[in-house]
């Protein structure tokens, strides 16, 4: 685009350059080291692209002085990053004025800070005469020449308030706040609001800190003290102010853009808004915002169609794959937009002894409501999870042959022609239960929440439909155990579902409304019907579940079981580890040893005469017998040894 003249018209968004930039460099922790070294960095690139590089020679060539003919926007960017080299330099050197080791030299640091201070206004200062000079010749909007003039303010306003002038530095302060006021009223786009509004509330608690000093009796009244302070000043720090405002307001409306895909809807909680400040969270919701509205268009009539036409393709639409994977694109986007949140809040800590300039003055109502916008996006994530598992166990149900989404099995039926476990998939109920168990989690999870915790009708509507839950997938995973013939487990699972079906009834009669219910749409629907249907589906259950039973075995137990001989386990441990004393044990039971083993009774035998034997020649004994049989010799007694010579010998086992 370009002027009358046929030069090129510059854009320079100077707050929305500075926010990306330091946020991906290292400032959402701190890092200033490492953001000074990023400024280095392009402003080098800057110089090279622009050829204002003064290469190698020995002799120095001066470049010609910037004129409004031969500015580009990578002039102003090389302005705008040299403030920020000097900026971040000066933060670097204050937060190491502060560390312990750094005591000897602290005064030496804070004077180096006010210095590198001093630079970056100066830098600054030069970037806005520019761009009043480019706004003077229609090259420039407004709106850019407003962002480097707050951006200047801020600057200038911290300089003073760390000089310790506040009565100074407050003016400048005040009206770079009422400029971003101006900027969020005029915003066309949901994150050049967000933008604003984060920049202003950087700047509230170092308002409310130079009245504080000055010993203003409302010191906590920012709005009070700003609409008191513009007025008096404005003119004087910002030349043609209210000029600059009205022609902000005719850009905007000359713009004409679609505001309905960028500008992010209310959200609230409870009845209450839900304020989104910063604009990286206001990009991911934007795309949560979009894949809802995809989501909603689905269920939006045809040309030509009724409502009951209507009614009858969304519902056959859930049932299906194409269904169930519409959820995709809205859990990934939310899924990306609690990963900022979780980001964002890990980066908001408290600030410490080694802490910058302007770290200490942040809000504390900052961290709230980036705690409040990480729990509010987990609970529409848990939530869209939820109604995506629930339409998936239906598509499961709707798709099995001879099955129904409902869980009542029909008792009017006879038993032939009544649904069994054994006529459906085998697979079937146990993937029911396997979704039911991540439907169980997310609720658990979301029982979790701070918001949901602080607000007990909404806690026990989760609580309700958890038990409900756990009933249903009871029921289903007794469903699991009869093809198998345990209808003992089966049984005890019916009887723990009916335990979750009255919890939850005790639950919802706890509560005087059920939120969830009141959500549209509702992610978790839950009525009476519901539960009475569940309640027939149990007994329905038990009650084939106990034929069955007594169609198998008769209704025993373990048959097999109770023949079988088991060894007694804590005795069979016992025998390892202690020595029994049988003898006394029997004789204590008035058993004795020789009542145990009696002797077998002897038959009278006839006495026979003994025949004489012819007498056996004597041999003999030969010498190794007689060696053998010869007592033996009493060995001597050692004598008795002490002192080291027994302790030796004992050690090595010499008598």
């Amino acid at each position: 685009m370009n002027d009358a003249n046929g030069a090129p018209f510059i854009v320079l968004r100077a707050l929305q350059l500075v926010s990306e930039q330091r946020n991906a460099y290292g400032l959402r922790y701190d890092d200033f080291h490492r953001y000074r070294k990023h400024c280095v960095n392009r402003t080098h690139r800057l110089r090279s692209a622009l050829k204002m590089t003064h290469g190698k020679g020995r002799e120095f060539k001066k470049h010609p002085p910037l004129t409004p003919d031969i500015i580009q926007d990578g002039h102003l960017q090389l302005l705008l990053f040299e403030a920020e080299r000097a900026w971040a330099y000066a933060q670097e050197r204050f937060q190491a004025s502060l560390q312990p080791k750094n005591e000897s030299r602290s005064g030496a640091l804070r004077h180096s800070a006010a210095g590198r201070f001093r630079r970056a206004v100066n830098w600054s200062t030069q970037l806005l005469s520019h761009c009043q000079t480019l706004y003077g010749t229609s090259r420039l909007a407004a709106e850019s020449l407003i962002h480097v003039t707050v951006y200047t303010l801020i600057l200038n306003g911290r300089l003073l308030r760390f000089r310790e002038e506040f009565e100074d530095a407050l003016p400048q302060l005040s009206i770079a706040r009422s400029l971003l006021d101006v900027l969020a009223g005029s915003a066309t786009t949901s994150r050049d609001q967000a933008l604003a509004t984060m920049v202003a509330d950087e700047l509230g608690p170092e308002i409310r800190h130079c009245a504080h000093e000055l010993g203003r009796q409302k010191a906590y009244d920012i709005e009070e003290i700003v609409a008191e302070i513009v007025p008096a000043h404005k003119e004087r720090l910002v030349e043609g102010y209210d000029a600059l405002v009205e022609k902000l307001g005719a850009e905007c409306k000359q713009r004409g853009q679609d505001k309905s895909k960028k500008q992010l809807k209310d959200i609230s909680w409870e009845g209450q808004s839900v304020p989104i400040r910063n604009p990286e969270l206001v990009d991911v919701l934007l795309k949560v915002q979009e894949e809802e509205d995809k989501l909603r268009s689905r269920d939006q009539p045809l040309p030509g169609e009724t409502t009951a036409d209507r009614k009858q393709r969304a519902k056959k639409e859930s049932r299906t794959r194409k269904g169930v994977a519409s959820y995709d694109a809205i859990l990934l986007s939310l899924s990306d937009a609690e990963n900022v949140a979780q980001k964002l809040k890990s980066a908001q800590k408290p600030a410490g002894p080694g802490s910058s300039i302007t770290q200490g003055f942040r809000l504390q109502g900052s961290n709230q409501m980036l705690h409040f916008v990480h729990a509010y996006i987990v609970y529409q994530l848990l939530a869209r999870r939820i109604e995506r598992d629930l339409l998936l166990v239906s598509a499961i149900l709707a798709n099995q042959p001879g099955s129904r989404p409902g869980m009542v099995r029909s008792s009017k039926l006879p038993p032939s022609k009544a649904l069994k476990p054994e006529q459906v998939d085998g697979r079937l109920y146990p993937a029911i239960v396997r979704v039911l168990d991540t439907v169980l989690q997310s609720l658990n999870q979301m029982r979790a929440l701070s918001i949901v915790d602080d607000n007990p009708n909404l806690a026990a509507a989760v609580e309700a439909r958890a038990s409900f839950t756990r009933a249903r997938r009871c029921l289903n995973l007794a469903r699991c155990y009869t093809p198998v013939k345990k209808y003992v487990e089966a049984l005890t699972l019916i009887q723990h579902a009916h335990i979750h079906v009255r919890e939850t009834v005790s639950t919802l009669s706890l509560a005087t409304r059920d939120p969830v219910s009141e959500t549209n749409p509702c992610f978790f629907p839950l009525n009476n019907t519901d539960m009475k249907e569940l309640e027939a589906g149990l007994a329905a259950d038990g009650l084939q579940f106990k034929r069955d039973w007594f169609v198998h075995n008769g209704g025993t137990i373990d048959e097999d079981g109770a023949k079988a001989y088991k060894k007694p386990t804590f005795f069979n441990i016992a025998l390892n580890y202690v020595e029994l004393d049988m003898d006394s044990l029997l004789e204590r039971a008035g058993k004795k040893q020789g009542q145990l083993t009696p002797k077998p009774a002897t038959a009278p035998v006839a006495h026979i005469a003994p025949v004489q034997q012819p007498p056996m020649e004597k041999k003999a004994p030969l010498k190794a017998r007689v060696e053998e049989i010869r007592p033996s010799t009493p060995e001597l007694q050692a004598a008795s040894r002490s002192g080291l010579s027994s302790l030796l010998g004992g050690w090595w086992g010499r008598k």
